[in-house]
């Protein structure tokens, strides 16, 4: 078996728990996210900002999302 490091696998598109996505809340602006299926991201309207989903597990930490906000301004 041949290990790269640094290269991650191809990312499925998951679908969220609607009842995950009610729980949910942005921890910048503590408001609602919002789910975009194509780039595999919970997006806050009010934060301007969104959180990458990967393996099916939303990444809720600010240092995501400080490197997402940049793409989104």
């Amino acid at each position: 078996m041949i290990l790269q490091i640094g290269i991650e696998p191809p990312q499925q598109s998951v679908e969220i728990d609607r009842r995950l996505l009610e729980i949910l809340i942005c921890p910048v602006t503590r408001t609602p996210l919002s789910y975009d299926r194509a780039r595999q991201e919970l997006v806050s309207k009010a934060g301007n900002c969104a959180f990458p989903i990967r393996n099916g597990i939303p990444i809720m930490v600010l240092e995501e999302v400080q490197a997402i906000a940049g793409e989104l301004k």
